[in-house]
């Protein structure tokens, strides 16, 4: 299917015109994003996407727009299990409450750049290779069985290859100026802690996009939808961190729910020359995975309390 250039201008005007709303209006001045804040963005995020699904529905059919909402699902729910990683990340830096929003902003806007360049690269792969495709689903199935292993003590900003350089080989200030990702100091630039989150949150996310951009081309390896519907999902992130940074520890069983559907995907895109899933049902089985997991959790989280007002 191909999708006019109206389309492809429609979508980057309106992440460009969100995009300035949030850092050149809203986030103009560096403040703490409280739950309401964060909530109320995170909520208008996932509107602009689902009307833009509408669209799709609308113009060119429910296949596609189908395709969309699942792939739009699936990145969002990877994302969600990446944003520990982000609270790690600040909790090692100590970046204060106020500039963790600048930090995620440019982060994330250098991971619709690398995103663009895998998916791109992707759909090319697929198109003019298609053994490939054997390729990307033998990953995914690999990456599902570790993400199931996956320990917390494995996230370890200290080891990271770039922060390592980065202290090697710029001169960096010992605090916070500000939001500020540079300071002078004579006749040199110093680096401040904040550039350094930033480098960390920009080069994990290089990790993040080998592991989902096989996983959104194995639903869809349609260029538009998978482009789009991945990059809403993680524009979105920002203000989903915000929301979920005091409960994503409660979501303790979400990787094994992921660790499912990444399988799931990898033995769909395997099985693709012989056996065609609807999308409705690999919607169906996004969603009752994502619930069963989080239903999980919230049981053993109110389990635990009970434990603990029995032992008092």
């Amino acid at each position: 299917m191909e999708f006019p250039l109206w389309a492809w201008l429609l979508f980057h005007v309106i992440v460009a015109f969100m995009l300035a709303l949030d850092l050149g209006v809203f986030h103009r001045n560096a403040h703490e994003v409280k739950l309401k804040e964060a909530l109320i963005w995170s909520g208008v995020w996932i509107a602009v996407a689902l009307a833009f699904n509408a669209l799709i529905w609308l113009v060119w059919g429910h296949e596609p727009a189908l395709h969309f909402l699942t792939a739009y699902l699936v990145e969002k729910s990877l994302s969600m299990d990446n944003l520990f990683v982000f609270a790690v990340i600040f909790s090692y830096f100590a970046v204060p409450p106020a500039y963790q929003h600048r930090v995620l902003f440019w982060g994330i806007l250098g991971a619709v750049l690398m995103r663009a360049t895998f998916i791109f690269t992707g759909v090319q792969l697929l198109k003019l290779f298609h053994w490939t495709i054997y390729i990307f689903g033998a990953f995914l199935i690999y990456t599902g069985i570790r993400l199931a292993r996956r320990s917390e003590e494995e996230v370890d900003p200290a080891r990271n290859p770039v922060l390592r350089f980065a202290r090697r080989f710029m001169p960096i200030t010992s605090a916070y100026h500000g939001q500020r990702f540079l300071v002078r100091e004579g006749r040199r630039w110093l680096a401040t802690p904040l550039l350094l989150t930033l480098l960390v949150v920009e080069s994990t996310d290089v990790m993040f996009a080998v592991d989902s951009v096989p996983a959104v081309l194995a639903i869809t390896p349609e260029l538009f939808i998978a482009y789009t519907s991945n990059i809403f999902a993680i524009l979105g992130l920002r203000a989903l961190y915000f929301v979920l940074a005091g409960l994503i520890q409660q979501l303790r069983y979400l990787h094994f729910g992921l660790s499912v559907i990444l399988v799931y995907i990898g033995l769909k895109m395997l099985l693709s020359d012989w056996v065609k899933i609807p999308p409705a049902l690999s919607l169906g089985v996004v969603v009752l995975v994502l619930l069963i997991s989080g239903l999980a959790s919230w049981i053993a989280g109110q389990r635990e309390k009970a434990h603990l007002l029995t032992q008092k």
